[in-house]
């Protein structure tokens, strides 16, 4: 997949690939080779203007990568460099990961705190046209090459969506962009949520603290945890195996500790990723939410919980992206980004096109705000009537404002007030 900032992709920036196919005996195809060098001396002699040989061969090399799958790609060195510093959680740009469909761009999802994000782009949208120029005539490369920018340097894009009757226009200002990866807060008392925006070299160690953190406030005992993968595109292996194991206890595992694990035709690509450590939060009821903005790394983190029965996966279908692309460096700073594998669940369920299928649908729908306060104006109750008895001091609710803040999550988040309703019923069935 061609990024515009950010991968969704599990990279393994590597030569042992390399090494791999050259050992490959496999012999050259001599009568396409003749007729490829005989195309570039076509285009040298006869086409309307010269040609720079090499760009020849790099728009060769990106075409026959093109021609594989939508995330086999060519890097120049400035993609090349970019892919490297989108892992470390700061770049610029518009803060949204891309792929190209029907001949248009669709948006996997909007980073968090993004440009893009904050002017109203979501999982989903085609966008077919950048300032002036329509998206159909353009390759994935050119598209992703006309979105890019100076940080401050503004863009209009105009995208198709979904139930939407006419195109949607955004004016977007570049920036760069630094992706907090875990966000923490508590929704209720004992109930905690967990938000990754994307997997970094760093979740791993953010995970572990920002939970060690929540039970040590919650004096080491939790009603339960939301960990929210909405719209979070993905990133490095190493960091959703990791937040999967925050989550579990390797020694109570079936499916040999597996998180996830690669088939491909390579036998550096048949790798097993297993759990490490204990659950850090002692086996507290846990909500896992995705949607169709979930993606790669996202994937493999809800479908290990979900095969260990860990927790309730609640949201819409994911993306389905799970094939694993390794990045192979080439000469001149350049690099190869190559599919080589596929990603399997721990109980062996494929990963790629299918995507993780929630336990609960929930569709993440607006509830208005003035109908529900209609329908609650019409209910009556015994403290509505005339000389209803009072009740003593010790036997009202105590907890007032948990109960306003979960009726304003009802039209602020849908899907996350569904979410903290299912962990509320796991308390209720253990007493």
């Amino acid at each position: 997949m061609k990024k515009l900032i950010i991968s969704t992709l599990c990279l393994a920036i590597t030569t042992s690939g390399l090494n791999a196919a050259t050992q490959n005996n496999s012999k050259l195809p001599l009568n396409d080779l003749e007729r490829f060098t005989t195309v570039i001396e076509h285009v040298n002699n006869y086409y309307v203007k010269p040609v720079d040989d090499g760009q020849l061969f790099e728009d060769a090399i990106r075409g026959m990568l093109a021609g594989l799958d939508p995330h086999s790609a060519y890097l120049d060195p400035t993609e090349f460099a970019e892919l490297k510093a989108s892992t470390s959680g700061q770049f610029g740009g518009l803060g949204i990961e891309v792929t190209m469909e029907e001949g248009y761009i669709k948006v996997i999802s909007p980073i968090d705190g993004s440009p893009a994000s904050k002017a109203g782009m979501a999982a989903g949208d085609l966008i077919v046209k950048i300032d002036d120029t329509p998206v159909k005539d353009l390759s994935l490369t050119e598209a992703v090459d006309k979105m890019r920018g100076a940080p401050g340097s503004k863009i209009i894009l105009t995208v198709v969506r979904r139930n939407e009757n006419k195109p949607l226009k955004f004016d977007i200002t570049r920036e760069v962009i630094n992706v907090e990866s875990v966000k923490t807060k508590m929704l209720e008392p004992g109930y905690g949520y967990v938000r990754i925006a994307q997997f970094q070299n760093d979740t791993g160690k953010d995970i572990t603290k920002a939970l060690n953190n929540m039970m040590k406030q919650n004096d080491g005992k939790m009603k339960g945890v939301v960990l929210d993968l909405r719209n979070n595109p993905g990133g490095i292996l190493e960091a959703s195996v990791a937040v999967s194991s925050a989550f579990l206890d390797k020694d109570k595992l079936p499916y040999d500790k597996v998180i996830v694990y690669t088939k491909g035709r390579l036998p550096s690509s048949q790798v097993k990723e297993k759990a490490t450590g204990k659950d850090i939060t002692k086996g507290a009821p846990l909500v896992i939410l995705v949607n169709g903005g979930s993606a790669s790394a996202s994937e493999i983190v809800a479908g290990a919980l979900q095969d260990y029965k860990r927790g309730v996966v609640i949201g819409t279908n994911t993306f389905g992206k799970g094939s694993v692309q390794t990045v192979l460096p080439l000469k001149d700073k350049r690099g190869l980004k190559l599919t080589t594998a596929l990603y399997y669940t721990p109980a062996g369920r494929s990963i790629q096109a299918t995507g993780i299928k929630p336990d609960i649908v929930v569709e993440n729908i607006t509830i208005p705000k003035q109908e529900a306060t209609t329908a609650e104006d019409l209910m009556v109750y015994e403290s509505n009537l005339s000389g209803h008895l009072e009740s003593k001091a010790n036997d009202e609710p105590k907890d007032k404002k948990a109960n306003k803040d979960e009726s304003e999550l009802l039209y602020e988040d849908y899907q996350l007030y569904q979410a903290l309703n299912t962990l509320k019923a796991q308390q209720v069935l253990k007493h």
